[in-house]
């Protein structure tokens, strides 16, 4: 596959801002202990050849608009109220289809794997985006882990429910816990990855700390925060918008700007970050990854199966 040649941080962000946030952050890491840092700096200093080479998004704007309802429906609810959330320890339960079920550590975990910088569109199904440089490593690297069995077709994700410290888990705006599933073949595709940190930061608790879900080709929904469990299954598994609204949300929901959310059009998208003046600019199919992802729906019918 033919994957973009990518910058560094180092490239797509002012040089001044990088230097000092490298800074800041080599000072912290004496200071602090366990996962409030650790997930965040053992990336390759390299950015990984699967991401895109684009400018990035501010993290002020990608840490204080978002979605995460189990801190409130609105999109500085999270930021606001997402301090609340213990995530240290953090474990994640790995069972079904899976030759070694268990729990496990996150610190084992990330001992085990790969962390890289993958910087990646981000499109939201509310037709607002980003560019995110994530640092995470491959999900497929912790199927392996668990040891995938044959029969395996799907693998669902759930996040965690703790309403003391989430508050909006305390609303019924949602059927808790939040729940996401890919098939597969999707899960196992190298451009999904598990999430730990942003820039050199470790990831933000609104953003989904200490773990989230990433499948760029896919709208924002799809990928899943503060994960505490992950099933191998035969069958495909429920998620929470479509439970919620089938006729509005499918299983799949990759980024197609031909089919339009019931409500409105998926044609364009407005970059967060640009201010109330930023011009809107044309969503593109799979939200830019078509010609590494578009194989995986070959013969399938991308309305019928949005």
């Amino acid at each position: 596959m033919a994957y973009k040649t990518v910058l560094k941080y180092s490239d797509v962000t002012p040089r001044a801002d990088y230097l000092n946030r490298r800074q800041l952050m080599g000072g912290a890491a004496g200071l602090t202990a366990g996962l409030t840092l650790g997930p965040a700096l053992g990336a390759s200093s390299d950015a990984s050849p699967y991401s895109a080479d684009l400018e990035t998004t501010a993290l002020e704007d990608i840490s204080s608009y978002n979605n995460f309802y189990e801190f409130g429906t609105g999109k500085t609810d999270p930021a606001k109220h997402a301090h609340q959330l213990t995530i240290d320890p953090w474990s994640v339960e790995i069972g079904g289809m899976v030759d070694r079920p268990g729990t496990y550590g996150l610190e084992d975990i990330l001992g085990k794997v790969t962390l890289e910088e993958r910087i990646y569109r981000f499109r939201c199904v509310e037709t607002w985006s980003m560019v995110v440089p994530w640092v995470g490593f491959e999900l497929n690297q912790l199927l392996s882990l668990a040891g995938v069995q044959g029969a395996a077709k799907y693998v669902a994700f759930e996040t965690l429910y703790r309403p003391d410290e989430m508050p909006g888990q305390k609303t019924v705006s949602l059927e808790w816990p939040y729940r996401e599933g890919l098939r597969l073949d999707e899960a196992m595709h190298p451009l999904t990855i598990l999430a730990t940190g942003i820039y050199d930061d470790p990831m933000p608790k609104q953003n989904g700390a200490p773990l989230r879900l990433v499948v760029p080709w896919k709208y924002g929904y799809k990928s899943i925060k503060s994960i505490v469990r992950v099933t191998l299954t035969d069958k495909e598994p429920q998620t929470t918008w479509n439970m919620l609204q089938p006729s509005e949300y499918g299983f799949y929901s990759n980024v197609n700007p031909q089919v339009s959310h019931p409500r409105w059009s998926q044609a364009y998208e407005k970059p967060i970050g640009g201010g109330l003046f930023a011009k809107r600019q044309e969503t593109l199919m799979f939200n830019g990854y078509e010609e590494e992802v578009a194989r995986l729906y070959d013969g399938m019918d991308l309305v019928v199966n949005h």
